[in-house]
């Protein structure tokens, strides 16, 4: 199944979260489960805060890149293009709050869902939660801007 980053152009999928090109990131990968976005990376043991349990900023960092692809996404679903089209949709990030709701066990495949609140213009307010065998560790809001040409050239 093609997830939303395989339609980044090559000019911008250099991201250390969610850049297909860049061989040392996350490289994770989004698609549609009905009306929610899903994402599924594992961490690895460099991702360690303390013994047993994954360090903060990748979940934060997992939570911002799920909530940019989803915002690209979501912007061709609401003006009903695929994926591929020209212009392409990336979006950067405006604003990030992530709540850490209970400690992230190392170990398990780590899961995170999303929902689009609200696309207005330019930006587009995604809810991301991410979940440990089932329970809720981590939820942010993302406020994901689309990205300005000059970003590109």
């Amino acid at each position: 199944m093609s997830a939303f980053q395989d339609f980044y152009p090559d000019n911008v999928a250099h991201c250390y979260g969610c850049g297909r090109l860049n061989e040392h990131g996350h490289q994770i990968r989004t698609h549609w489960e009905g009306d929610e976005t899903v994402t599924r990376y594992t961490p690895r043991p460099e991702h360690t805060a303390i013994p047993g349990f994954v360090y903060g900023g990748l979940l934060a960092s997992l939570i911002d890149c799920h909530g940019t692809g989803t915002a690209a996404a979501a912007m061709y679903r609401a003006e009903n293009r695929p994926m591929d089209s020209e212009p392409p949709f990336r979006f950067v990030t405006g604003s990030l709050h992530v709540d850490y709701l209970k400690p992230t066990p190392l170990g398990p495949e780590l899961e995170i869902r999303g929902k689009v609140k609200e696309i207005r213009g330019r930006k587009v307010i995604v809810e991301a939660t991410v979940y440990a065998e089932g329970i809720a560790t981590a939820r942010g809001e993302i406020v994901a801007v689309q990205m300005p040409d000059s970003f590109v050239r």
